[in-house]
Formats: C-alpha cells, sequence, structure tokens
C-alpha cells in the first residue's frame, strides 16, 4: 500500500465524516466541513503529484483516485440540494457528465485504449471543488449581497465546463464508436 493510495484511500473515508458534519448543527461543525472537504480535494492533487514523483503509479491507484473523487464531489452535491443550496437539475446535469465520461473510459479499456485527463476536464474539476468550497464558505462567513450572484456565476461556470469538458472527451474518443460499432 503506497502513500499515495493511502491518501486515496483516507479522501473515500473522509466522504462520512465530511457529511456527518455538513448536517449538524452548529458553527463549529459547519467549519469542519469546510475544512475536511478542502483538505480531502487538495488530497487529489497531492496523492497526483507523490504518485509520479515517487514512481508509484499503481493500479489501484489509477482506478481508485478518480472514483474517490466522484464520490466526494457526488456527496457534496447531493447533499448541498437537500440542504437547499443548490437546485437538482443542474447537479444531476453535472453528474450525469460524470458517469458518461466514466462509461466513455470504459469502452475505451475494453478496446485497449485509454483516455488521458485533458486540461478542460481538469479545469471542470477545479470548478466543481471551486463551487463546493464556496457554498460551504458563505454557510459559515457569508458575503453579503453579492452571495447569491457569485453562487450562481460558480454554479454557471462549473455546468458549462462539465458540458464543454465531456464534449470535448467524447470528441478525442469518437474513433472508439466507429470500431466498437463494428463489433
Amino acid at each position: 500500500m503506497t502513500i499515495p493510495n493511502q491518501i486515496t484511500l483516507a479522501r473515500i473515508l473522509a466522504i462520512p465524516l465530511f457529511m456527518y458534519f455538513l448536517f449538524a448543527e452548529g458553527t463549529v461543525f459547519k467549519v469542519l466541513a469546510l475544512a475536511i472537504f478542502a483538505l480531502a480535494a487538495l488530497s487529489d492533487a497531492v496523492d497526483g503529484y507523490l504518485a509520479r514523483s515517487l514512481r508509484q503509479v499503481t493500479t489501484f491507484g489509477v482506478f481508485a483516485d478518480p472514483i474517490a473523487d466522484k464520490i466526494l464531489l457526488a456527496a457534496a452535491f447531493v447533499s448541498l440540494v437537500q440542504l437547499g443550496e443548490l437546485q437538482a437539475a443542474p447537479v444531476v446535469a453535472i453528474l450525469a457528465r460524470e458517469f458518461l465520461v466514466s462509461g466513455l473510459r470504459i469502452l475505451a479499456v475494453a478496446e485497449g485504449k485509454k483516455i488521458p485527463a485533458s486540461a478542460l476536464g481538469k479545469l471542470k474539476t477545479i470548478s466543481h471543488i471551486g463551487l463546493v468550497l464556496f457554498i460551504l464558505a458563505t454557510r459559515y462567513f457569508g458575503v453579503g449581497a453579492w452571495g447569491a450572484t457569485l453562487k450562481d456565476l460558480f454554479l454557471y461556470l462549473a455546468v458549462a465546463l462539465a458540458f464543454i469538458s465531456g464534449a470535448e472527451y467524447f470528441w478525442r474518443a469518437r474513433s472508439l464508436f466507429r470500431t466498437s460499432a463494428l463489433s
């Protein structure tokens, strides 16, 4: 069990703790939920960097790391819908993109190919993390009259990048559909 894999597992294990604090009453719990989410999101960059720099890229890490990210963000988005911070429709659109791109990657593996993360995909992830962090921060710190407008801007950016990056993945993998359709 490499250090990057341990960090990935810690991120997965932090999700229930994050959700517990998110729904608990009291200011300290809101701050703890924000801190746990921020650390979990940051751990994604750390485990990837360590895996590459220490030459500890493993099959488990390649599989578990993106799954951990998707579970963390899905848990946050669904929880924020339940708390009334987000509407369900944009969250469903974001999650649908995640399922579609994951399915595309599974198809690629079945065809003996690989679809690496793109710059747009990474930017999409940053926008999703930024949206969640902004909402969590405003639950404690507030941002005044501009809060709702800023949240909407973050949400529009997150949804737009989900669609644009998803379209990019499908465009880059379009040859898979010709190959798969023939078999």
